[in-house]
Parts: C-alpha cells; structure tokens; sequence
C-alpha cells in the first residue's frame, strides 16, 4: 500500500511538472527571454508590433540609459532588462562616455566592418543590469555586479557590456566575460557568481558571445587568443557540468542548442570548425570545416538543418544536417548546401517560415533564400536609408525588422518578393538587436531605450 501511494505521488508529481513546463513553453512564446528571441531564430511568433513609428509617432516611452551596452534587451512579464557598461572614474573619462567617446566609434560602419581598436581604458567602470518597468520605462533597480578597470579595450564600434542577459522566469542570467558570469533572482538578488578569468581578445577587439541555457544547463563559449573552451553550469547553484577545450582564436558566436529527437546538441561556430557537443556530456557529436575568421552570427536552425555562416574576409554559409550526424562532415553528404555570397560578418541570420534572411557583411545588401534549398528568392537587395547594420534582422506578423546603424529601421513584407513597407528613423545610434514582445518593439539605442508600440 506504501508502494503504491509513493507511485501515485511520483507520477502525479511528474504529471505536474510536465504540465507546469508546457505552460512556461506557452508563456515564453510571448517573452523574450534571450537574445535571438523565443524561437532561437529571431522570431516572435504571437507578436503584432507596428510598422510605423517616429519620435513623435508610437513611442510609448524611451528612457535615456545609463552608461553604454550593445546587448540586446530582454523582456519577461512587466520589466524589461538591459546590461550595461557605466564610466565610474574620472569627471572626464564619464563625460566622454555620456557625450560619445569619438574612440567608440560613433557614426555608421560603412567599411563592412574594418576599424580599430580602443586603448585599454584607465578609469573604472561599473558593470550592471538595470530593470525597467515595461509599461512606463522608469528604472525600477539598478544592480552593479562588478566594479573594475577593465584589463583590454574593444574594436571602436564595440562596447564593454557587448553580451545579452537571458532568463527563463525563474532566473535571470547576466554575464560581462572577463567581468564575470552572474545568476540573479527576478528581483535582482544575487544567487552565484562565476569569474572565468581574462578574455584576450584578436586585435583587443572585445568580447561579444552570450550564454546559453536549455533547462538547468547553462553554457558559455569562450574563444579567444589564449586557451579557449566551452563550458557548462547548473543554473540553479552554478556548479560546473563539464568543460572542453576548442582549438579556436577568437569568436564572437553565441552557441545554438537544439533538440534532435535523440539528445541535445550545442553547436558553436568556429573559424577552424564548426562543432557539436552532447549538451549531456560535453562529448564532441560532429565537426565541419568550411567557415573563415572572426565567426560573429549565431547558428539558426529549422527541424532540418542548421545554418551557421561567416562574413569578415570568407563569405561562406554552409547549413549542415544535425540528425543523425557524427564524426567529421566536411564534404559530405551531411552539408546540405552552401553559398560564398552576401553573408553576415556581425548581424545574425533570421530564419523565418523557413526563409533565411541575412545581410552581407554589416551593409544593408539583404539576401533571402529558401532554408531546404539554398535557392536566392532575391539577394543582394540594397535597402534603403540604412547606413550600416550590426543589428541582427528580427520577424513578427509577417514581417521583417532590419534596424540601422544611423537610426532607420526598413520594414519589409515577409515572403519570397521583395516588398518594402516602410522606413522609421529615430533620433539615436543603433547596434544592439532589436527585442519584441506582443504588440510592442524595444529598441536599445546608444544613449535610450525605446519601447515602440501602437496607442
């Protein structure tokens, strides 16, 4: 009879917590709670934003930031989260971080991405998240994890707060690199906290890759000029799983986990391979050459395949079949199809209803093709008003979202035609990725964050 009531107990128990993460599966659907969205490919699937707006037109508030940040906003339930990098030393070194530092490269990118890098800076910076209310975009708390002189610059385009938060509801997961890795409640109390050491990067063009999270897993990439590796934490008390060293310099690729109806696989972009390990074990599932340097775009995938890509010096995409892979699957039947034309150096694909969308290097040339297939729908569009992207492409409603440095963002028609709604300018500079959640788009520019909706 115990027995029995245990079982009971057990499968009730079970039956619950299926139940419980088929809802948050349905909730997330309208969050979003990492920086490639819900879907992992850029869409947000119940999401109805406008198609038009301006300073003065569907901006339902924009709250100037502190500091300075390219990561993308997340968005969960009434608050918003952004990272960011906040001057803390010198009177001087705060007001050119304020005014726009000329070294951080204000201005559009119109070299495709080539450019400098910034010094080393000499004075202290604090590294935050900063919460917002969602309905009215006043700052409900602040909360410094760290304060330091950081021990490398970054390119003149970048920032020092490059990586997007995540959360799952539960948790929120920030992470500055070399500045360390943190897991806070949802009111921004500290749970742990891992330092990973000093990231150096090619060129000291500063780090970029965000964390990845399926269930309690938790992995971050780290490649860099020094021994690179990929690990994974338990999300709830941050202790370590596994870890694998990667003969990789420098990436800016935040890992792609998947399902393949068999295990789950985390695929990393690299120059020299594009790899999968067991999210379970950490154990390398396959490789694949056929990538170039400096690997930006995180992998988007379909059922299917997965489409990784390249764009600094070597435009290459390449999308590869995952099920059932192993082994090395470079030149095999395994790759399905593969281009050299248009790709993305910074920007990440967007996949959406099985059409890839991508820019060439970080000009605003848009290509669109048919995921199974690899055939152009159009490629190469030029795109108007656009002066430069780093911000990745993002899809709702059936449309596309592609946002410019300069301030215009081109809204186009989802589909195999090439149809152009609209161009919105707003009064600030644009690299961090769009976030959208229901009816509403935040837009994280240099000095504000907008949250862009219709009355």
């Amino acid at each position: 009879m115990r027995f029995c009531r245990t079982t009971v107990i057990l499968f009730s128990l079970a039956a619950i917590s299926v139940a419980l993460a088929d809802t948050l599966a349905r909730a997330g659907k309208h969050q979003w709670g990492q920086w490639r969205g819900p879907t992992f490919n850029g869409v947000a699937p119940e999401a109805k934003p406008p198609i038009e707006w301006s300073e003065g037109k569907n901006v339902r508030w924009k709250t100037e930031l502190p500091g300075h940040g390219h990561s993308t906003p997340i968005v969960w339930n009434d608050r918003v989260y952004v990272q960011t990098a906040i001057a803390a030393g010198s009177p001087s070194e705060a007001a050119k971080e304020a005014e726009g530092d000329p070294r951080a490269g204000d201005g559009p990118d119109r070299d495709g991405g080539r450019g400098r890098k910034r010094p080393p800076p000499t004075d202290r910076y604090r590294f935050a998240l900063v919460a917002l209310d969602r309905a009215t975009g006043k700052i409900v708390w602040e909360k410094t994890l760290r304060e330091e002189i950081p021990h490398e610059g970054n390119h003149q385009d970048g920032s020092l707060a490059p990586a997007s938060p995540l959360t799952d509801g539960e948790n929120i997961i920030a992470y500055f690199g070399s500045r360390g890795l943190y897991c806070l409640t949802m009111n921004g109390d500290l749970v742990w906290e891992k330092d990973l050491g000093d990231m150096q990067t090619r060129n000291g063009f500063g780090e970029g890759s965000s964390p990845a999270l399926h269930c309690a897993a938790l992995v971050v990439n780290w490649d860099h000029e020094g021994a690179s590796f990929i690990v994974a934490f338990d999300k709830k008390s941050g202790r370590e799983l596994w870890r694998r060293p990667r003969e990789e310099p420098t990436s800016w690729s935040t890992p792609l986990i998947i399902d393949d109806g068999k295990r789950i696989q985390v695929i990393v972009s690299g120059m020299k391979r594009v790899r999968s390990y067991d999210l379970a074990s950490g154990d390398l599932i396959w490789e694949c050459g056929g990538l170039g340097a400096n690997c930006t775009p995180t992998p988007v995938a379909d059922q299917e395949r997965v489409y990784v890509m390249s764009g600094f010096r070597d435009e290459n995409l390449l999308a590869i079949r995952y099920k059932g892979a192993s082994g090395d699957l470079t030149g095999t039947e395994f790759v399905a199809w593969t281009t050299d034309k248009g790709t993305s150096y910074v920007p990440s694909p967007l996949l959406y209803g099985g059409t890839l969308y991508f820019l060439q290097k970080n000009t605003g040339m848009l290509s669109a093709l048919e995921g199974a297939s690899g055939q152009p729908h159009y490629a190469q569009q030029r795109l108007p008003d656009i002066e430069g992207v780093y911000a990745s492409p993002i899809g709702a409603a059936d449309r596309v979202y592609i946002v410019g440095r300069n301030g215009a963002t081109c809204v186009l028609q989802h589909g195999k035609k090439f149809e152009l709604l609209g161009v919105n300018k707003l009064d600030d500079e644009f690299s961090a990725s769009p976030a959208i959640a229901d009816n509403e788009i935040i837009l994280r520019g240099r000095k504000n964050l907008y949250c862009i909706a219709a009355p």
